[in-house]
């Protein structure tokens, strides 16, 4: 199954904005700042999260527009997913699948989505925070509970902290039954990552290391295995640091060049780039191929040669999934326009060619 019949309305520069008869490699091109990547954008919210650009929403309404915004897209014969936001309700996103309201959460049930921007060409360099979204997204397309079970985790945390940094000392009780969801949540947490690293190093192991540098994964994690004592004794010392200094919200994905046995996070930017195509590249061989899975590749072919856009289309015929991919002009991508169902994006405009 693939996504089909797209709808954008009153997103980003899109008024109104149909793509009909997507294939499995579908390409947009046209100029910077035409509108490819709000394409994009729209498809990543049809997976729990914020989307790839992890903007508030009122950013993505129209600027002409009421305020409000919808995207949708038919999966296969038989389901419709969409979301939106109403004009009434800026600040409120409602999810559909069938025309039934349902908690974004439940979207990975559906649907995996993947992607990968110019902007992340600097993940392991960033904050810790944008590899742990990074590697929720990878175990989400595993194990589509994962979004309630972070949801649950994300929410006890906040309720803990408030507490936490409220003037009065927080009533024990009231702590103890926060921090035992926080420990059940939290461990499930990073039981399923740690899963999906020990995957994805055995697989990564098994690539070859050219014509993508092969990285090598590990869970970075200092979460006790006994979150609920590590938490309950923690208390006097979170409640000066004014926030939870222990749980899987500290933890790390560290990834390392295998060759040269260096952190990603000192290897050159090019290299950089190739490891993260490699960890997308393994992981799609570890995804059931009778789940939906859409990746979605913003400027992919911008910094490769043509040796390695070559073999990057060829691993990915061999993958399981849908690809979107975007570009200023169809030259590089000359492997797959046969292949390929290509539309041409000129402000906030979409042409099939």
């Amino acid at each position: 199954m693939a996504l089909d019949r797209i709808l954008l309305e009153d997103f980003r520069n899109h008024a109104a904005t149909a793509l009909d008869g997507a294939a499995r490699f579908n390409l947009l091109v046209g100029e910077n700042g035409a509108g490819k990547t709000n394409v994009l954008e729209a498809l990543s919210l049809l997976a729990p999260g914020r989307g790839l650009r992890r903007a508030a929403l009122a950013e993505m309404a129209r600027g002409d527009g009421d305020g409000g915004f919808a995207v949708s897209a038919r999966l296969g014969q038989d389901t419709v997913l969409g979301t939106a936001v109403r004009a009434a309700q800026p600040n409120r996103r409602v999810v559909h699948a069938n025309g039934a309201d349902v908690p974004a959460v439940r979207l990975g049930e559906w649907l995996s989505v993947a992607w990968l921007t110019p902007a992340m060409d600097r993940l392991f360099a960033e904050a810790a925070g944008a590899r742990r979204r990074f590697l929720d997204r990878l175990v989400l397309a595993l194990e589509p509970g994962h979004a309630a079970l972070a949801a649950r985790y994300e929410s006890a945390l906040r309720e803990r902290n408030r507490l936490l940094a409220g003037e009065a000392e927080p009533d024990p009780l009231w702590l103890d039954g926060i921090e035992a969801q926080l420990a059940r949540s939290g461990t499930a947490l990073a039981a399923a990552r740690r899963r999906l690293v020990a995957r994805l190093d055995a697989a990564l192991a098994a690539t070859p290391a050219e014509p993508f540098a092969r990285p090598a994964v590990a869970y970075a994690s200092d979460t006790p295995d006994d979150l609920a004592a590590a938490l309950r004794e923690g208390r006097r010392r979170d409640r000066v640091a004014g926030r939870t200094l222990a749980g899987p919200h500290r933890d790390d994905l560290a990834v390392s060049h295998a060759a040269k046995r260096r952190p990603a996070a000192e290897c050159s930017t090019g290299e950089q780039k190739a490891l993260l195509i490699a960890l997308l590249l393994a992981h799609a061989g570890l995804l059931d191929p009778a789940r939906p899975r859409v990746l979605l590749l913003d400027e992919i072919a911008a910094h490769l040669d043509p040796l390695r856009r070559v073999a990057l289309f060829e691993r990915l015929r061999e993958a399981p999934g849908q690809y979107w991919l975007s570009g200023t002009e169809p030259a590089p991508f000359a492997e797959i326009l046969g292949e390929a169902a290509v539309w041409e994006v000129r402000d906030g405009v979409v042409e099939r060619l």
